[in-house]
């Protein structure tokens, strides 16, 4: 299956170079010529415009920062719908709100064009590895035709429904990932003003009913004082934006998750918008006077 992809940030060249190792045809299109290049030198294509990208093959995949970017690459001059031909597939595969995802899905329709959301959840290390969760909305039978692209760059593979209950999904997903991320950080602020060794305090959690991925991966890394992003704070801002403005709608109550944002907002008062999510800790340090580590 030829296949292009658009938008290769910190998520998106991982993911396109797995295309690639999978034996996929792959044209590439980014604002940063140097990572095209350095695809090319693994028999990608390097294309010029989005149109070009699309033209190339079957499918179009994006992997962007927000809606408005999405719009752009789609809609805007040069963009995907002037290269693609009816039963063309757009596959969205970056956090965007279901409701913009539903829009764009119509529009693509008036143009023949299919469209299946697919954000994940894996941060760099999963899309390096291969191993994305992936959440995927659409029409059945566009997901079937699609799946050999999702296989080459996840483990998990799930069909939500139709349009846009992709997004949804990840929304859930970013709801109950800042919130374990949220009680790491308090449970190693407490075991360290407790006087307890935080490194056996992470031990002994992760083997009983408070274990999850966040304990495992992100609290060694509070505990190193080590913040290089897998996922970027401001990234993780713009999605539980979304979040908000989801469960604003749908009249749902999300406090604990409120209380985190703004935890986030603090960690990006003081310059940390482009660290990893795991500075969350920072915030609380600044509240209790001392650090976990």
């Amino acid at each position: 299956m030829r296949t292009g992809w658009i938008g290769l940030g910190i998520m998106g060249y991982p993911m396109a170079t797995n295309l690639l190792r999978a034996g996929f045809e792959v044209a590439v299109y980014s604002r940063t010529p140097a990572k095209m290049a350095a695809l090319e030198k693994m028999g990608a294509v390097a294309a010029a415009s989005p149109s070009e990208v699309a033209r190339f093959g079957e499918v179009t995949i994006t992997m962007l920062p927000d809606a408005p970017d999405e719009e752009l690459v789609l809609f805007g001059a040069s963009g995907v719908v002037e290269g693609a031909s009816a039963g063309h597939v757009v596959i969205d595969m970056a956090t965007i709100s279901p409701e913009a995802t539903r829009a764009f899905a119509a529009r693509l329709a008036e143009r023949g064009i299919e469209m299946l959301d697919a954000p994940v959840s894996g941060g760099e290390a999963g899309a390096k590895a291969a191993t994305l969760v992936i959440m995927v909305g659409g029409k059945r039978e566009i997901f079937d035709r699609c799946l050999p692209v999702f296989k080459a760059l996840g483990k998990t593979v799930v069909f939500m429904g139709p349009h846009g209950c992709g997004q949804m999904t990840k929304l859930c997903n970013q709801v109950a990932g800042v919130l374990t991320l949220q009680s790491v950080a308090e449970a190693l602020l407490l075991a360290r003003a407790g006087g307890l060794e935080p490194h056996k305090v992470l031990q002994v959690l992760s083997a009983g009913s408070a274990d999850s991925w966040n304990l495992r991966n992100q609290g060694p890394k509070m505990l190193a004082r080590d913040f290089a992003p897998g996922f970027f704070v401001r990234l993780q801002q713009k999605d539980l934006r979304i979040v908000a403005e989801t469960a604003a709608q749908l009249g749902v109550p999300l406090p604990a998750t409120a209380l985190v944002r703004e935890l986030f907002r603090v960690v990006e008062a003081h310059g940390g918008g482009d660290l990893g999510v795991q500075a969350l800790v920072t915030a609380l340090e600044k509240m209790a006077g001392r650090t976990v580590a």
